[in-house]
């Protein structure tokens, strides 16, 4: 049977059971099993604009009516929220010094390969002039700026929002609602729709336009959250929900109609790629389906045909001290704006490009390194091959039979496997820039 055939019963079955009502589990759930569902009917489906909501509501089906293949995934998922609950929130106005425009509400990071190349001083505090070394993250970039706390909210959202589609216990969507209400919305803490200052050289740069990756690379992930918690998560109420569109226009049209965004989009390697993904996704999310679908048919000649080699190598990646991250990194990207591509008409994966480029052969070409049969033929400061298991999963579902057959060879993420609940690569071995 055809994938397509299998979720067409798949489908069916939604029909048939979304209106059963599942019997609450007062005990908590053992070692060895599956996190209890609350009472309640399925839930709508959600409008994700990287996950596929249909899948969403699926799954949580199976999860009501006891699929136990499911449990460990849930267990995993779970583990992970409940070490956000008593975490955060976290606020952009907390730093030691405000960005170089002085306004608290902006924005600030620090490149993270760029090193001081002179001894701090009281005349050169900052150890001025920096230099750039590939690959190498400076700690500094770690204290001082948003940067940690930025990705904290990505995670947490994420990870609380779909512990609670699946579970229904309202203290996940609670504090998902408590972190982005302080971090965007509430007046005294919100962040400012822009990105001016991310990536800041200490005596070089006040902002750099591929400060932009700091959001483009996580960002989709509290898109898809706030999507999960206005299926009518408690806690999440329709002021929150008006005012986080309002909060997603502004930094779409930012994104779109800045310099720093024309600059980050012009970009021919990753950051193009996340650019487009990151722009794509808001545009979907509120509500500029043309814009959303403009920007994935343009990815075809304008990412795909010059970025991915004929053999399926991506040589600006391969270029990198970090090519097997940025291999994968990139990947993430292209996966998650053909995710976005579903929701808007555009099948990305069946692109072919004048010699034959595909998002499938790029997959392809990581297959030996991804499943330990042949070690990475590129420079790699420090490989995890659990890097590629996502955008693995990824190729699989799309249709990909060498991708498929691998997909039981491939290492575990920390953390734990946890493709069945949330279908949408993420950048797994944890470096950014």
């Amino acid at each position: 049977m055809s994938a397509r055939s299998r979720l067409g019963l798949l489908a069916a079955a939604a029909v048939a059971l979304a209106s059963v009502v599942v019997p609450t589990a007062s005990a908590a759930p053992s070692a060895s099993a599956a996190p209890s569902v609350s009472t309640h009917a399925v839930p709508p489906m959600p409008r994700t604009a990287v996950l596929d909501g249909h899948r969403l509501q699926l799954t949580r089906i199976r999860l009501d009516h006891g699929d136990r293949r499911l449990g460990r995934s849930l267990r995993d998922l779970t583990a992970r929220a409940d070490t956000w609950l008593d975490q955060g929130p976290w606020t952009v106005v907390d730093k030691p010094k405000p960005a170089p425009g002085g306004d608290v509400h902006d924005y600030l990071s620090q490149a993270p390969y760029w090193w001081p190349s002179q001894p701090a001083t009281a005349d050169n505090p900052w150890g001025c002039p920096y230099v750039q070394r590939d690959g190498q993250r400076n700690p500094e970039v770690d204290t001082g700026t948003d940067r940690q706390d930025v990705e904290k909210v990505f995670d947490s959202t994420y990870d609380l929002a779909l512990a609670w589609y699946y579970t229904g216990r309202r203290q996940y969507a609670e504090k998902a609602s408590e972190v982005l209400r302080t971090w965007f919305l509430d007046p005294a803490t919100r962040m400012n729709p822009n990105l001016d200052h991310g990536q800041f050289i200490p005596c070089k740069y006040d902002g750099r336009a591929i400060g932009i990756i700091d959001f483009s690379q996580s960002y989709t992930s509290v898109l898809d959250a706030i999507a999960l918690l206005d299926t009518g998560a408690p806690g999440w109420s329709r002021r929150d929900r008006a005012a986080m569109l309002d909060w997603n226009t502004g930094f779409r049209d930012w994104l779109a109609d800045g310099a720093f965004g024309k600059e980050e989009g012009a970009a021919q390697n990753n950051h193009g790629t996340f650019y487009d993904m990151q722009l794509a996704a808001l545009a979907y999310a509120t509500g500029d389906t043309g814009l959303a679908r403009r920007t994935v048919l343009a990815a075809r000649t304008l990412r795909i045909a010059p970025q991915i080699a004929a053999d399926g190598s991506q040589p600006q990646e391969l270029a990198r001290t970090r090519s097997w991250h940025y291999s994968t990194f990139d990947l993430v990207a292209y996966t998650r704006l053909a995710a976005i591509g579903r929701h808007v008409g555009v099948d990305l994966w069946s692109y072919r490009g004048p010699d034959g480029q595909s998002l499938f052969k790029a997959v392809d070409y990581l297959l030996p390194a991804a499943t330990g049969a042949e070690p990475w033929p590129h420079p790699e400061l420090e490989f995890h091959r659990f890097a590629a298991s996502d955008v693995v999963h990824a190729a699989a579902d799309a249709g990909d039979r060498a991708a498929r057959a691998a997909v039981p060879r491939l290492e575990t993420p920390p953390g734990g496997d946890l493709w069945a609940l949330r279908p949408a690569a993420e950048q797994l071995d944890s470096i950014a820039g």
